[in-house]
């Protein structure tokens, strides 16, 4: 994976975070106040944005196989756990609501990972005092 691929992504995240957190606040928020999805949708959009920067961390980082698949991780949660509760916020279809928590399994994964990256990189760190 190119870092020109990782940037490429992480900015369209992060630009889709903004304009999706500001038509929910404008342009959906008489609808989702309406149907009683207005913290469904706000939670979404919190994740959403947590993990932009948590991609944004692992761009930083040197690139390895395990900060690889953590990126796919967070990359895959966020489309899984945020766009599943976009879309149940917006359609009011429950199933959805089924989904999330593989998104949100595939989250801590991608912390774990980054966790793991960073011992791997410098074993002495855990021990550090």
């Amino acid at each position: 994976m190119s870092q020109r691929f990782m940037l490429l992504v992480i900015g369209i995240l992060g630009s889709m975070a903004v304009a999706l957190g500001a038509l929910g606040s404008h342009g959906l928020k008489d609808v989702l106040a309406q149907n009683g999805y207005t913290e469904v949708f706000q939670t979404a959009n919190r994740y959403h944005f947590y993990h932009t920067f948590a991609l944004a961390f692992l761009y930083l980082l040197p690139q390895n196989k395990i900060s690889k698949i953590a990126f796919w991780c967070f990359l895959i949660g966020i489309l899984i756990f945020s766009g599943s509760l976009y879309v149940l916020s917006l359609t009011q279809i429950k199933i959805l609501g089924a989904i999330t928590p593989f998104g949100g399994m595939t989250l801590i994964v991608g912390w774990l990972l980054l966790g793991w990256t960073s011992i791997k990189k410098n074993p002495n760190y855990v021990n550090a005092s």
